[in-house]
């Protein structure tokens, strides 16, 4: 193998582990995300919930946008988020390292909901993930070694 082949076959593999780790870290990120969406509970409400209400919705309107946000919202509910989780591992997949990609909520109430809406999410969900990106980086670029 001459030298050049080497070269090559070194910037393939580093391009392929720097896929994986990024790749790895937006999953991880949507995941938490995901998992730390309330869902809607009517018995712990005020009020009562609305003829034939089904939680689940701010759970399943997780999107990805590779290159730019993700536009409107979604009309699915996803009260487990594995259907999210599949969809948005389905969008991953196409992301190559050094993109800008997107994790959105574009529902109106996400916001209320970041800033302690919800009794289940009371220090929000993004915040809380954000502030886990370094460990997740750490985790994944140590699995690749």
């Amino acid at each position: 193998m001459s030298f050049a082949d080497e070269v090559a076959k070194f910037s393939l593999k580093t391009q392929e582990n720097m896929d994986y780790i990024e790749r790895g870290i937006i999953y991880k990120m949507a995941e938490s995300l995901i998992d730390m969406s309330p869902v809607g509970n009517p018995d712990i409400w005020k009020g009562s919930a609305p003829p034939g209400y089904v939680g689940g919705r701010f759970r399943g309107n997780w999107q990805i946008g590779i290159g730019a946000p993700a536009d409107g919202t979604l009309n699915t509910t996803d009260a487990s988020g594995g259907a999210t989780k599949t969809k948005l591992a389905s969008a991953i997949e196409k992301i190559t390292a050094g993109g800008v990609t997107y994790i959105t909520n574009n529902l109106p109430y996400a916001i209320p909901l970041e800033y302690g809406h919800s009794t289940q999410a009371p220090a929000g969900m993004v915040r809380v993930t954000v502030a886990r990106f370094q460990s997740i980086a750490r985790q994944l670029a140590k699995q690749k070694r």
